[in-house]
């Protein structure tokens, strides 16, 4: 199908835009649910962690096949599809009775994440100049960066004043809204590619994901060491063979080709261990608020929105910086700042202030717009467009897998803290809250180590961009 003609290019951007949003909500819209639907489930808080990162993580096993799917079916009929099935996975969310159905639906509701959004995104990175390429990817990340921290004040408003089972039910409405949207502004396409499925890319990649989430969930979940040890093997194994693979199939499912330029392969291998930790950090809030601090839902939900305000602040800010500095002087220098406001978190108590914990969450929310921002401008500023689409997939598998690995190191960490303090404390109890401490300053290293890797980026890495957006505005 011919992409570029067959999208509305004022309006594809919000469209784009509000599927990241529905897509991204749901990733962490259930976070201050979770007490609530453990116990209607019958489990422990920190087993609902699955619940979540299987949804993440199902995004990841099959984003890399959304762009051969595609080309194969046509954009707008894969688009309206998943919405569909995006749609109907929510209502058997809510309709779930127990663990495994729950999350067998996260599982359905994450392979229609899988195929809504990178095809819409792909079709703004072919039709957007360098020049523009920040506003556009501003635009499209920028509601997806907002969501996770929008999920659990939502979540518990609902939570408190309906029923947890609401937070998916009035995915409805907005499915319903977003299919009329597809159908109007992506007319009807004819695939022309018809390269092969790549098999052996798309087992080897998936099982790889699978294999590491599954090893990171086991730990969480205080299983089983040798389990965890033979699917951490597993990961390595079928990594490194997606890997020799990928190099060698003439039509790969992941094209590793941007690899090869630095101001990529930073936003990869760096900027994982970014998303790792800020993924960490929603799931993270809530739960401490609530099982340290003793806050119901809701009030736990508030606080969280310190961290959007801080998003909406800095986003009229990220032009101008990225104007004045160099990438590699803001990621450094915001990345401190990200840091220091996820280890203050470790420092928090019940009696703390409210402006000081809504100060800190604020300044959270300022670095990671900023961050977020720049690292997806940088990682497309020096691709060109006839790689953009491996690019674009490789980049959304990763960032996808990074996210899930967020939320399962965030329980992950949450396990140490007990394991180190002898034991899981009482909610609203000093051990409960110790626990929440070790985890932030667990997390808070992550957000450190890609500083290091951000150093040997070029002075003048991603100018291509920053140039002519200066030239432009001036």
């Amino acid at each position: 199908m011919n992409l570029k003609k067959a999208a509305s290019p004022a309006a594809l951007p919000w469209l784009v835009a509000a599927a990241f949003f529905m897509e991204n909500l749901d990733g962490t819209v259930i976070v201050t649910a979770l007490p609530q639907m453990a116990k209607a489930f019958g489990v422990a808080p920190v087993a609902m962690s699955i619940g979540v990162s299987a949804y993440v993580l199902t995004l990841a096993v099959l984003i890399p096949a959304s762009g051969w799917v595609a080309d194969r079916f046509g954009a707008r009929r894969v688009f309206a599809a998943a919405i569909v099935l995006f749609t109907l996975a929510s209502v058997l969310c809510g309709l779930s009775t127990d663990l495994a159905s729950f999350t067998a639906a996260r599982v359905l509701q994450g392979a229609a994440g899988a195929m809504m959004v990178p095809v819409g995104r792909l079709v703004v990175l072919r039709n957007t100049p360098k020049p523009q390429l920040m506003r556009a990817i501003a635009t499209i990340t920028w509601p997806g960066l907002a969501a996770p921290v929008l999920g659990p004040p939502v979540g518990g408003f609902i939570t408190t004043h309906w029923s947890w089972h609401w937070i998916f039910f009035l995915n409805v409405p907005l499915g319903l809204l977003g299919l009329v949207a597809a159908l109007l502004l992506i007319p009807k396409g004819h695939a022309e590619t018809r390269r092969p499925f790549d098999v052996g890319g798309f087992v080897f990649t998936s099982g790889a994901c699978l294999a590491l989430m599954a090893a990171v969930e086991l730990l969480s979940h205080g299983g089983e060491g040798l389990a965890a040890a033979a699917c951490a093997v597993a990961a390595l194994v079928l990594g490194v063979l997606a890997v020799r693979h990928a190099r060698g199939h003439p039509y790969p499912m992941v094209d590793l080709w941007a690899l090869r330029l630095p101001s990529f392969a930073v936003t990869v291998y760096g900027g994982s261990m970014f998303r790792i930790a800020i993924g960490a950090v929603p799931f993270l809030l809530p739960l401490m608020f609530q099982l340290g601090f003793g806050l119901n839902a809701f009030e736990a939900g508030l606080l969280v929105l310190a961290v959007f305000a801080g998003n909406i602040a800095m986003k009229p800010l990220t032009g101008p910086v990225l104007r004045r500095f160099s990438f590699r002087q803001v990621l450094l220098f915001n990345g401190l700042i990200n840091a220091a406001a996820i280890f203050s978190c470790a420092l928090m108590s019940p009696t703390t202030p409210v402006p000081v914990i809504a100060a800190v969450l604020f300044v959270s929310g300022l670095a990671r717009s900023m961050q977020f921002t720049a690292l997806a401008t940088l990682a497309f500023a020096e691709v060109p467009q006839p790689r953009m689409s491996g690019a674009n997939t490789l980049f959304n598998t990763l960032q996808q897998m990074a996210l899930g690995m967020g939320i399962a190191i965030g329980a992950l960490a949450l396990r140490l803290g007990a394991w180190l303090l002898g034991g899981e404390g009482a909610p609203g109890s000093a051990l409960a809250l110790n626990e929440f401490r070790i985890a932030f300053v667990t997390i808070g290293v992550l957000a450190v180590l890609p500083l290091f890797d951000v150093r040997r980026l070029a002075g003048d890495a991603g100018d291509e961009v920053r140039r002519p957006l200066a030239r432009s505005s001036g």
